[in-house]
């Protein structure tokens, strides 16, 4: 039988700041039967340029790129109180960090994996921190050259930090053409590893189809309603359209086996029945 797929409720900032959104998210992720649920952190002053946050955009929080992107981020008190709900719903949580600053903030909660996101797999000095933790990490592989995955798979195994690739297509939303699933198997081939899936596009058909791609892991953003506000809400999937798809991973890996042709016990009635003329 294939390995169990760790699945994963990516909830990033769907959230929109409302921490009791954050909650509501992570009770449809528990109880569609995910794995975990997972943030992206950020220094904003780290991570934008002055001019950047400065310069205009309408929003919830006003009409400044900084107000948006301030209204986006969880503090400490807040991330203590996510840490708190998810251990009571028995659902794991962690986060990707975009600098170095929010990778140490997150390093005082005990969480078991760590989070690269396609955006920051150059990043060498953030791989590097990230590495030496030593937490399972998982690694998404969107917008990158097979160099640039080279380069990444190198620091984890010279740090003998444990680690799996994501496919990744970072499109909101991907177009379902651009999907490329046997990517996993090149990726698996490659670098012999764990690969996982992680998903942009609308509906579920491409990440039910990537559960048959042997993964181990699958990442889908989830969205209480997808014309609520914010970026990332229309390539993510409603509760009804995660616990169809949770589902369906589920039962598909179930069904993939080992691979060795048999005849099973319920088949061999059958068979006297229906080969009775001939045997």
């Amino acid at each position: 039988m294939s390995e169990r797929i760790y699945i994963i409720g990516e909830i990033g900032i769907n959230h929109n700041g409302d921490l009791s959104i954050c909650k509501k998210l992570i009770d449809v992720a528990s109880d569609a039967g995910c794995d975990a649920v997972k943030f992206q952190k950020r220094d904003i002053d780290l991570v934008y340029t002055p001019e950047f946050l400065d310069s205009s955009r309408e929003s919830p929080w006003g009409t400044t790129q900084r107000e948006q992107k301030d209204g986006l981020e969880f503090d400490e008190s807040q991330y203590k109180e996510i840490d708190a709900y998810c251990k009571e719903k028995g659902i794991d949580w962690f986060a990707s960090a975009w600098d170095l600053n929010s990778q140490k903030f997150l390093q005082s909660f005990d969480c078991k994996h760590n989070k690269i996101a396609s955006a920051m797999l150059i990043y060498q000095d953030l791989l590097e921190m990230v590495a030496e933790e030593g937490k399972h990490t998982f690694i998404s592989t969107g917008m990158s050259t097979m160099d640039d995955i080279q380069k990444a798979v190198d620091i984890f195994r010279a740090k003998d930090c444990p680690f799996e690739l994501m496919h990744t297509v970072s499109k909101y939303p991907m177009n379902d053409a651009d999907a490329n699933l046997n990517v996993i198997n090149t990726l698996r081939d490659k670098f012999e590893c764990n690969v996982g899936y992680s998903g942009h596009e609308t509906g579920i058909a491409i990440s039910t189809a990537a559960a048959a791609f042997n993964i181990t892991s699958l990442e889908r953003h989830i969205t209480l309603d997808r014309s609520m506000y914010g970026s990332d809400q229309s390539a993510s999937v409603e509760p009804s359209g995660l616990r169809q798809l949770v589902g369906a991973v589920r039962k598909i890996g179930m069904a993939m086996g080992d691979g060795v042709k048999r005849i099973i016990d319920d088949e061999v009635p059958v068979a006297e029945n229906l080969r009775q003329h001939i045997l």
